[in-house]
């Protein structure tokens, strides 16, 4: 899993050729890297660096200065100040001329100056995912689908089940699937053979994608800030069993999900996103289940693509959330 600095030279798999052109998926960013090559910088790498420590002057000014004064050309940058936490956060995206350990070793000098945690990652390095699901496959479907489509700029490594039902949609899309049954009495056993299998595909991201089984302490500590959860409910509300049944025997007037970092605290995790829709008194409780998957996929897949965009950054029990 990623540690303070991202990424290691030698578990990198560079990214497959996408399915659309780099002009669609960013127009500007497609134009602004074809200039730097026409400027002889062909051999830029992109990077994101994510970073927060106490706010105070002169963070920017120090960030921009190392990547300036070593011919990195910035990208993107957006920053947030919590003035009641004192932390400062920020995110920016570059493109560097320099090799990947002499860059690493120039962000890690700054950082006990600034007092700063920071994470680096190298664009071209696709975040490897395991996802872990239960029965329900609407979610799963959608992340396998985005994927493929590069909607998602990911990979998928295995998709793990306490259930075999899910086996046939998730091989057909060529992903390893491994059927791990649990119950009160085997859950230790069962959650360190997740814990095996995360280190053997070496996933850097966990996604409980409807895993319909709560996490034990000890696991959400080891993977702490590498797991996300939807839950089928706009929390705080309803939670628990047939939260659309509830809602409906309450006639809400709108239903949601939540996306949210997976803690000890059973579904007290920061939030990274919420999607909600607009039912009325015409709708069943079928009907609310079934606007409720729609609900969840969108707002699941948006987590995933902004935590594994870097755009996601814990503040305590909150989360900051850079927008595209």
């Amino acid at each position: 899993m990623d540690g303070v600095v991202d990424g290691v030279p030698d578990r990198r798999m560079r990214r497959r050729d996408s399915l659309y052109p780099a002009q669609v998926r960013c127009e500007h960013r497609t134009i602004h890297l074809l200039k730097l090559k026409g400027e002889g910088m062909s051999s830029r790498a992109e990077y994101v660096l994510t970073l927060s420590c106490p706010d105070r002057p002169g963070v920017v000014a120090a960030v921009s200065g190392l990547l300036a004064g070593r011919g990195c050309n910035i990208i993107e940058s957006q920053q947030f100040g919590d003035a009641v936490a004192g932390r400062f956060f920020m995110r920016v995206q570059f493109a560097s001329p320099l090799p990947d350990a002499e860059l690493r070793e120039a962000v890690a000098a700054l950082a006990p100056e600034l007092g700063m945690d920071f994470r680096l990652r190298d664009v071209s390095v696709r975040p490897r995912v395991l996802v872990m699901v239960s029965k329900f496959g609407h979610c799963l479907n959608d992340l396998l689908y985005r994927t493929r489509s590069g909607l998602l700029d990911i990979e998928i490594v295995a998709v793990v089940s306490n259930h075999p039902d899910l086996r046939p949609l998730t091989q057909s899309y060529g992903i390893d699937y491994h059927h791990l049954p649990v119950t009160p009495e085997t859950k230790p056993r069962q959650e360190a053979e997740v814990l095996t299998l995360v280190d053997h595909y070496r996933a850097d991201l966990v996604v409980l994608a409807r895993y319909m089984q709560v996490l034990s302490e000890d696991l959400c500590v080891k993977l702490a800030g590498n797991v996300i959860n939807i839950h089928h409910s706009f929390l705080p509300s309803f939670k628990g069993a047939k939260p659309y049944h509830q809602a409906h025997a309450r006639g809400v007037k709108l239903i949601g999900a939540t996306a949210h970092y997976v803690t000890a605290d059973l579904d007290e995790g920061p939030i990274i996103e919420q999607e909600v829709a607009r039912v009325n008194h015409t709708h069943s409780a079928e009907d609310l289940a079934a606007i409720g998957r729609d609900v969840e996929c969108q707002a699941l897949a948006r987590a995933v693509r902004w935590h594994t965009e870097q755009r996601v950054l814990l503040d305590g029990h909150k989360t900051i959330v850079f927008p595209r």
